[in-house]
């Protein structure tokens, strides 16, 4: 599979796009976005005043240290392809082999290897689990490649403390590697025959730390809020207000940030203490959009 460079220097991310319907409507696997001469397309500044935008040479979201009093055990299926996961960790996420930025947070690393990313699949594409790509999980939906997860989950600094709300639950993939992270895991899904789906899985290997609802992802979820960190797979062209009430004051919010079919930034939002916001672009991506009431706003 062809992959380009991004923007974002030392990123690569795989050059296809592959839809998948998350809680906020239809994901996409992050691809670089090209002009028709096959140049990448420099970053914009999201459009989410007020607003700074960090300089994209290297993210500055993933802490040096985290503390690590929260060890989670490991679920059943993690007994099985144990080789398999720690490959896909290593030579995809922690050492690529090509330019792609490594994950370097060593808690995120440890759940990318401990959660069974083959229970999250179709038993018809297990072997296919571990592979550098998205893949179909049904309902026109697919479960991000590995190196997506990775480093979006780094991107939103958890701590072993930290209240987490995913916009797009998908195949469960996700919120179990921020419940190795945290025992404060909140994912919404849009699409109820695949929420139903990831929440019987994720019961099924342990994580009753997980709370899983079907419904809307635009209009967060209130009554757990506020929350530390906030992750949305899919693009919006603002922060939807709910979600931004819902981030307590020093949280952040990762997502893609666009127009419609067009060229998006993968962000990461900072709430400053004041409400205002401070905005890190990481890289050019292309992400489907945000569908349900995100559409009619």
């Amino acid at each position: 599979m062809r992959q380009r460079r991004t923007s974002h220097p030392g990123i690569w991310l795989l050059g296809v796009v592959v839809t998948a319907s998350m809680a906020c409507g239809r994901d996409a696997t992050s691809v670089p976005a090209t002009a028709p001469s096959g140049q990448t397309i420099k970053p914009q500044q999201a459009d989410t005043p007020p607003a700074t935008t960090a300089p994209t040479t290297q993210p500055t979201t993933a802490p040096a240290t985290q503390p690590t009093e929260y060890l989670r055990p490991a679920p059943p299926a993690a007994r099985m392809h144990v080789q398999a996961r720690h490959a896909m960790v290593d030579r995809q996420i922690a050492n690529p082999r090509d330019d792609r930025l490594p994950v370097t947070n060593e808690r995120v690393l440890e759940a990318m290897r401990t959660v069974p990313r083959h229970v999250f699949v179709p038993a018809g594409i297990a072997r296919l689990a571990h592979a550098d790509r998205p893949l179909a999980i049904g309902h026109d939906q697919t479960i991000s490649q590995p190196y997506i997860v990775a480093l979006m989950t780094e991107l939103l600094a958890v701590t072993p403390q930290s209240r987490i709300l995913e916009i797009g639950t998908g195949s469960g993939y996700q919120a179990a590697v921020l419940a190795h992270l945290t025992p404060h895991v909140y994912t919404i899904e849009i699409v109820a025959p695949l929420g139903r789906t990831a929440a019987r899985v994720l019961k099924e290997q342990g994580y009753d730390e997980v709370h899983c609802r079907i419904g809307d992802g635009y209009r967060g979820w209130p009554e757990a809020a506020p929350f530390d960190g906030i992750l949305v797979t899919c693009a919006a062209e603002d922060i939807p207000r709910p979600l931004w009430d819902q981030l307590r004051p020093g949280g952040r919010i990762v997502i893609p940030v666009g127009p419609e079919h067009q060229v998006q930034n993968l962000v990461v939002v900072h709430k400053r203490p004041d409400g205002g916001r401070r905005t890190e672009t990481i890289s050019t991506v292309r992400f489907v959009p945000m569908t349900g009431e995100a559409q009619r706003q």
